[in-house]
C-alpha cells in the first residue's frame, strides 16, 4: 500500500519512520539513536539479516548481479600495482635491460646488481606505505570512489617518471611515485567489494583481488614475452607504457559505481544509502531493500554507541586491537608461504637452470595457471570456511617448499633442475587459490565496519613492513652478485611459512556466514579464535 491511500505515517510529526514513509516526497530521516528503539525498524532488520543467511551463492549471484559487477571492477583497480610489480620482476631477466643497467659478469654475461634489483622491487611498495596511510582517512571524508578517481588520476601522471626514465635511479623514483595511488587501491578495493555484496558473495568477490594480480601477471608476462628478444629500449618501455591502458577506462566505470550504503549510512546520507542499495540489489522489492537498509543502520548505530567517530588510535583500542592484529598478520603472512617466488617468476626459472626463452615461456605459463587457481577458490569459498582454506593451503606450500629445497641441495642435474621449475609453478598454483585470496576475504570481513577504511590502510602497511625486507631477500638468495642458493630458498620460505601456520592455528577465527553485527559481538566477547564457528548469536542480541 501506497503513502497516498494512508494517513500521514507518524514520522511527519514525531520524527519516527515505517516502510511505507521511507520514499514520501517530504519526509524526515530516522535518527541513528532511535533505530534501536524503533520496534518495525528492529524487525525488518531481523528479516534482512535472516534473509542474508538463508541466501545461497547462486542465488545471491541472480538477486545482486549489478553488486557483483562494481565489485569486480573495484578489485580490477589491482591490476596496476600486480602489473608493475611483476613487470619489475621481469625486468631483471631482459637481456637489454641487463646490458643497459647491469654489471658485467666473469662469464661475460650482465647482471642487474643486487642493490639495484631490490630497489626497483622496494621502491613501488614504500609509496605505497604511505599511500594505505593516506588512504583510511581520505576515504572517511571522500568516499570510496571519489578517492579512487583520485588515485586514478594519480597512477595516470605518475606513469610517465618511469616510462622516460633513463637511468636506474629515476626509474626507481618513479616507481615510489607510482606507490602511492597503489596504496589507495589495495586499501580500497577489499572493503568496498565486501560492503556492496550480500553475505554468501563476500568471499567470492573478495577472493577476485587475487585474480586482479594474476591477470596483471599474465599480461606481463605476455608482453614480456613478446619484446624480449628486443635489444634497444623498447624491449622495457614498451610494457612499460602498456600501464596506461587501464587508468582512463577504469575512472569511467568507478564514475558510474554506486558509493558504498554503509559509508553512506555512516555519514548520515540515507536517501543516498537507499538508492545505492537498489543500485546493487533489485529495485524491484521494496520490502526487501528497507530490510537490508535497517539491518545495516543497526549494525551502523551499534557500533557508534561503542565507539563514536573513526580513528587510528581506535585501531589499537579494545576488541579492535585484536581485529587488527588479525588483518595485519593475514597482510603480513602473504609475503611468507612462497609468493615472492612468483613474483620473480621468470628469474627464479633462469636460476634453476632453465634457458633464456623457456623461463619466459614458464613464466607465462605459471600467470595462466595463476589465474585458474582463483578461478578455483571461488567455489572453495562457497564450500569450506576461511580459517580450513588458509590452513591447508598453508600447510601444503610447507611442505612443497621443504622439497623444492631438497631438489637443489641433491645433485644437480637437467632432471633437478626442472623439478625446481615445476615446484615453482606449483607452489604458486596453491598460493593463488588458496592463501592469496582467501587472505583478502578475512582481512575484509574481521575489521568492524566504522574502522573498515582504516583497518584495510594499516592492514596493508603491515604487509609492506614486512615484504620491504622480505624483496631484498628474496633478490639476494636468488641473485648471483648475492646468496646465489636458487631453489635451496625454499628451505627459508617453509620456516616462515610454518610460523604463519602456527600464528593463524592459534589466532585466525572463522568468519564464513558471519555477519558484521555477529562478528562485532564474537569479538567484543573475546570469543577464542577456534570457537567462533560452534559459538551461537542470536538474531535479536544487539551487543
Amino acid at each position: 500500500m501506497s503513502t497516498d491511500e494512508k494517513t500521514p505515517p507518524p514520522y511527519a510529526t514525531e520524527g519516527k519512520e515505517t516502510k511505507e514513509g521511507l520514499h514520501a516526497e517530504h519526509h524526515v530521516d530516522i535518527l541513528h539513536d532511535e533505530v534501536l528503539a524503533s520496534s518495525d525498524l528492529m524487525n525488518d532488520a531481523f528479516d534482512g539479516e535472516n534473509y542474508e543467511h538463508s541466501q545461497g551463492l547462486w542465488q545471491s549471484v541472480k538477486s545482486h548481479p549489478w553488486a557483483c559487477l562494481w565489485a569486480f571492477i573495484m578489485c580490477f583497480t589491482i591490476v596496476m600495482e600486480s602489473f608493475d610489480m611483476f613487470l619489475n620482476g621481469n625486468f631483471v631477466a631482459l637481456d637489454a635491460f641487463k646490458l643497459r643497467y647491469g654489471v658485467q659478469q666473469a662469464d661475460g654475461s650482465y647482471q642487474i646488481e643486487t642493490k639495484w634489483q631490490s630497489s626497483l622491487f622496494q621502491a613501488g611498495q614504500c609509496g605505497a606505505f604511505v599511500g594505505v596511510f593516506l588512504a583510511g582517512p581520505v576515504t572517511n571524508r571522500l568516499g570510496y570512489r571519489w578517492t579512487t578517481l583520485l588515485a586514478l588520476v594519480m597512477i595516470n601522471a605518475t606513469i610517465f617518471i618511469s616510462f622516460f626514465a633513463d637511468s636506474l635511479a629515476v626509474l626507481v623514483v618513479g616507481q615510489a611515485f607510482e606507490g602511492i595511488p597503489w596504496g589507495f587501491f589495495i586499501a580500497n578495493a577489499p572493503a568496498y567489494a565486501s560492503e556492496i555484496v550480500p553475505l554468501a558473495l563476500r568471499g567470492a568477490c573478495t577472493a577476485t583481488l587475487q585474480m586482479s594480480w594474476s591477470i596483471g601477471s599474465i599480461i606481463v608476462a605476455g608482453a614480456t614475452y613478446a619484446y624480449n628478444k628486443r635489444t634497444d629500449e623498447w624491449a622495457w618501455r614498451a610494457p612499460l607504457a602498456l600501464q596506461w591502458i587501464f587508468p582512463l577506462p577504469l575512472m569511467v566505470l568507478i564514475f558510474l559505481a554506486p558509493e558504498s550504503p554503509w559509508w553512506l549510512l555512516r555519514h548520515g546520507k540515507k536517501e543516498q544509502a537507499l538508492r545505492s542499495i537498489e543500485r546493487l540489489g533489485s529495485s524491484t522489492n521494496p520490502e526487501g531493500t528497507q530490510q537490508t537498509l535497517a539491518m545495516m543502520e543497526r549494525t551502523v548505530e551499534i557500533e557508534r554507541k561503542l565507539g563514536g567517530s573513526p580513528s587510528l588510535l581506535d585501531l589499537f583500542k579494545g576488541s579492535d586491537f585484536r581485529r587488527t592484529m588479525i588483518t595485519c598478520l593475514m597482510y603480513a603472512s602473504q609475503n611468507f608461504a612462497g609468493n615472492l617466488i612468483a613474483n620473480q617468476a621468470t628469474y627464479f626459472f633462469q636460476q634453476a637452470g632453465m634457458a633464456h626463452e623457456l623461463a619466459f615461456q614458464l613464466n607465462l605459463i605459471n600467470s595462466c595457471l595463476q589465474f585458474v587457481a582463483n578461478a578455483l577458490s571461488w567455489p572453495l569459498t562457497a564450500w569450506f570456511g576461511r580459517r580450513t582454506i588458509y590452513l591447508w593451503g598453508t600447510a601444503t606450500n610447507v611442505v612443497l617448499l621443504v622439497i623444492l629445497g631438497v631438489c637443489a641441495s641433491i645433485p644437480q642435474t637437467q632432471q633437478t633442475n626442472y623439478a625446481q621449475a615445476c615446484l615453482g609453478i606449483v607452489i604458486s598454483f596453491v598460493f593463488a587459490g588458496t592463501l592469496g585470496p582467501i587472505s583478502y576475504t578475512i582481512i575484509a570481513e574481521t575489521s568492524s565496519v566504522r574502522l573498515r577504511a582504516l583497518s584495510t590502510g594499516v592492514g596493508r602497511a603491515a604487509y609492506y613492513v614486512a615484504e620491504i625486507p622480505m624483496i631484498f631477500l628474496a633478490s639476494w638468495m636468488l641473485n648471483p652478485t648475492g646468496g646465489n642458493i636458487a631453489g635451496k630458498c625454499g628451505y627459508v620460505w617453509g620456516g616462515t611459512a610454518v610460523v604463519c601456520f602456527v600464528s593463524a592455528y592459534f589466532g585466525l577465527p572463522e568468519l564464513k556466514h558471519r555477519s558484521y553485527r555477529e562478528t562485532d559481538i564474537l569479538f567484543n566477547r573475546g570469543v577464542s579464535a577456534r570457537k567462533f564457528k560452534s559459538t551461537v548469536i542470536d538474531v535479536r542480541e544487539n551487543e
